[in-house]
């Protein structure tokens, strides 16, 4: 199944992997909400999804599905080759990473690979992850700061503001009231030492919660 924003992206994703023999794409999303709803029912072998897919975002769908339905292997397709990024998806329980740059060449072997129970990571994200277990490595653990631990909820509240969503739209997407967003926001810029939109949209950049993206 395929999960990704961009209908271009996914016309490719699909021609790529149709031309494999005893392999059959089984259903597509556009969101996050989307490729939740679907994988639960259509319960594919592998789920590919997009890192930064809207309501949810793909960090959160690939948690939410490798804990209700862990036999769904998911793979993580991004732009982002950062440390921070890889690091966020596979703790969400990914079984493969792969740029968007790399779908030609890799595609088809990470599918297979994650397929048969093993982890998929292409040589570019091997050496990043790699070069943070070494750094992490070199530091006392006395210099490395916990951080606030942040919840699925929140973070979804916080990309939301960051991408300029107001608390009524906050609200009708997320089901809840106004009030209850408004209490989320205080808590959230409380929990974060942050006074203003302007730094949670900062913080939300530095995070990579968002990102500017570019054509794909």
């Amino acid at each position: 199944m395929i999960a990704d924003d961009h209908g271009l992206i996914r016309r490719g994703i699909r021609t790529v992997l149709q031309a494999r023999r005893g392999w059959k794409i089984i259903g597509e999303a556009a969101n996050g909400r989307e490729a939740v709803e679907k994988a639960t029912k259509l319960k594919p072998d592998v789920l590919i999804v997009d890192i930064s897919m809207p309501a949810p975002d793909g960090i959160e769908v690939t948690r939410q599905i490798r804990e209700s339905l862990p036999h769904v292997k998911v793979l993580v397709l991004t732009m982002h080759e950062s440390h921070q990024m890889v690091r966020r998806a596979l703790a969400a329980g990914a079984n493969g990473y792969l740029l968007k740059s790399d779908i030609v060449d890799y595609l088809p072997k990470a599918v297979r690979a994650i397929a048969e129970n093993k982890r998929f990571l292409t040589p570019k994200i091997s050496e990043i992850v790699l070069e943070e277990f070494i750094n992490a490595g070199d530091k006392p653990e006395e210099e490395k700061p916990a951080g606030p631990r942040i919840t699925p909820r929140e973070l979804e509240i916080i990309r939301l503001l960051a991408e300029g969503k107001s608390n009524k739209e906050l609200s009708t997407q997320l089901g809840i009231t106004v009030r209850t967003v408004e209490t989320h926001r205080s808590k959230i810029m409380l929990k974060l030492g942050l006074h203003s939109l302007a730094e949670l949209i900062h913080y939300a950049m530095r995070n990579e919660i968002i990102s500017i993206k570019g054509p794909e």
